[in-house]
């Protein structure tokens, strides 16, 4: 039996075991799915020890594997985020597919209104969510904790101008996931218009408060869902070369 895992720090409610799980079960594939939470990045070393054949990472590891892996994918690289790694003549190799779970999760949602957008937050999903909607000619700020360089912005400077002229929005922060279902990102929501496309890649719950409070003022909603699963095929696609 082929063994594959998800690395993280906290996976209590995470969507990959279930989900493989499942998809090993109907399609009657002899192999398990566990999750590794470690504390630290540098136990990766004795994870890579364990015999996986692939393996996810999540939050917060997804910028610093880099440095435990001896290959990293082109997509990886310029994303600067890594969320697969397979294994190969004895070598471990990092990917990115989070980029291809969201593009394909916006496709039949994307308009020409969609030419501005801001992302909340700046980790590893904020980068594949990036580099999508670059590819796509969005011109992309950022809102963060930490604000950076001339396109990142603090949450106190999250305006209604700035809500009205960027017509995408995408949460790529924790904030609003179970059990913290109540917490939302303070937002005027009143400035958000049936042109609007909201995003929230949590999909624990399935409508976080900021979905809710988005869809209240008209704007169209998605969750994470389709993502992930987008992603976790196209990992199993990687894997299984």
């Amino acid at each position: 039996m082929k063994k594959f895992g998800l690395i993280g720090k906290s996976l209590g409610h995470s969507f990959s075991k279930a989900f493989f799980t499942s998809y090993f079960l109907e399609n009657k594939i002899d192999a398990s799915y566990e999750n590794v939470e470690i504390e630290s990045i540098s136990s990766i070393k004795d994870v890579f020890q364990e015999n996986f054949s692939g393996l996810n990472v999540t939050i917060p590891y997804k910028e610093d594997v880099f440095p435990f892996l001896d290959e990293i994918d082109n997509v990886a690289k310029e994303i600067g985020a890594v969320n697969v790694v397979s294994f190969k003549n004895g070598q471990t190799i990092g990917h990115n597919t989070d980029a291809y779970g969201f593009h394909q999760s916006i496709k039949p949602f994307m308009t020409n209104q969609h030419e501005r957008a801001i992302i909340f937050g700046t980790g590893g999903a904020s980068k594949a969510v990036e580099y999508v909607l670059k590819k796509l000619g969005v011109t992309v700020i950022f809102i963060s904790r930490t604000p950076k360089g001339k396109n990142q912005f603090s949450y106190k400077e999250v305006n209604e101008q700035m809500i009205r002229s960027c017509k995408l929005i995408v949460n790529c922060t924790p904030i609003g996931t179970s059990p913290s279902i109540d917490d939302c990102i303070d937002l005027p929501f009143s400035s958000l218009s049936e042109n609007h496309l909201v995003i929230d890649l949590i999909y624990n719950p399935a409508k976080t408060k900021f979905l809710q409070k988005a869809e209240e003022s008209g704007a169209m909603i998605l969750n994470g869902e389709s993502m992930l699963k987008h992603q976790a095929l196209k990992s199993w696609e990687i894997w299984s070369r």
